[in-house]
């Protein structure tokens, strides 16, 4: 799968919010870091990486395994032909915080585009095997963070592949489409 946005853009973003975290600190500390520790025989947590998003990681590293899955053989949008990523942490909760991939970094808010094609930013809604105290005790983010995941998703969203992809997410989200 071939996606416009360039590893320097990755780059980029990963920087930018690395400068930023939902919290003034680690919200791991309010539920022992269960978005990465999280365990159950049935249901592997991890992380499908974002079209082009692999280039700014190393297949190597020893604290990621990694999976290639056919994207047609899972609910992606349509336009999304070939490999996607799958990346599990090896170490949780102990990571290179640097390199955790988007959607760790954005959670727990989820980008969502509404029907004139506006972006906004949800809390994720997804149903989730955990609990996340973020979520359920409603607890107010650092605006910083949701100012820095803002600008990284609108920057996302300018490649098709990933604009489809929140889409999708937010027409289902809205109970407009079932897949």
């Amino acid at each position: 799968m071939k996606s416009t946005i360039k590893k320097r853009t990755y780059m980029a973003i990963y920087r930018l919010l690395d400068k930023v975290s939902p919290l003034p600190y680690d919200c791991g500390v309010l539920c022992g870091a269960v978005c990465c520790c999280y365990t159950d025989e049935e249901e592997e947590l991890g992380i499908y990486l974002l079209p082009g998003e692999d280039k700014v990681h190393d297949r190597h590293d020893s604290w990621l395994t990694w999976s290639a899955e056919r994207a047609e053989d899972y609910d992606f949008p349509e336009s999304w032909k070939g490999k996607v990523y799958f990346v599990k942490c090896k170490t949780p909760p102990e990571c290179p915080r640097s390199k955790r991939p988007i959607q760790c970094r954005t959670f727990p808010l989820a980008p969502h585009i509404d029907e004139n094609g506006i972006l906004s930013l949800i809390v994720n809604d997804s149903e989730l095997p955990y609990q996340c105290p973020l979520i359920e005790e409603q607890i107010e983010l650092n605006p910083e963070f949701v100012k820095a995941t803002y600008t990284c998703w609108k920057h996302l969203i300018r490649d098709p592949l990933i604009y489809d992809l929140v889409r999708e997410d937010s027409i289902c989200r809205d109970g407009g489409l079932e897949l």
